[in-house]
């Protein structure tokens, strides 16, 4: 069986110019922050036959559109550009991100399992890891986050991301 080319979903039409120069998926915009709720029916219905692959901004409001998006689609993928490699100076994006972390993003796409989500860390086990607390502990938290092509956010982030992938403190 063939397989169907995947959908990406990104913030908006500079980003859709980028990709559309190495990949054939089908490039979705959510044209920012909002996500119309016909724009999420219309990725509902393609994920029945097809991946999704959620590739925003590593910004605030990118971060918003993949957690609306994780909500209704449970089974789409995370594809997380670097933040120290997604800006050209003036902006930060997808958009501003060279063609190869790109696609280190996207072949490091990961899905976050709902059922995974019981906590399998505390924030007093972020403690003990040196991860919060500590002079260093948003390094270490990065560290991690890029090892793990996990994107990046806060200690509470980290404990969900973590949990999710079901990735455990002796790893």
């Amino acid at each position: 069986m063939i397989e169907k080319s995947p959908v990406i979903v990104v913030e908006g039409k500079t980003d859709i110019d980028k990709l559309e120069k190495i990949t054939n998926a089908i490039l979705i915009s959510t044209n920012g922050s909002s996500v119309p709720r016909e724009t999420i029916e219309y990725i509902k219905e393609l994920s029945k036959e097809r991946k999704i692959i959620i590739l925003t901004d590593p910004d605030y409001p990118g971060l918003r559109i993949r957690n609306i998006i994780n909500q209704e689609i449970p089974n789409a993928y995370n594809a997380f550009v670097s933040r120290d490699k997604a800006s050209n100076g003036k902006k930060l994006g997808v958009a501003e991100t060279p063609i190869e972390e790109i696609v280190r993003a996207l072949e490091n796409a990961r899905v976050f399992s709902l059922e995974k989500e019981e906590k399998l860390y505390t924030l007093s086990d972020l403690y003990e890891l040196g991860l919060v607390g500590q002079i260093n502990s948003s390094f270490l938290r990065e560290k991690v986050y890029k090892r793990y092509n996990l994107g990046y956010g806060n200690a509470k982030t980290l404990i969900k991301r973590l949990s999710s992938l079901g990735i455990n403190k002796d790893e």
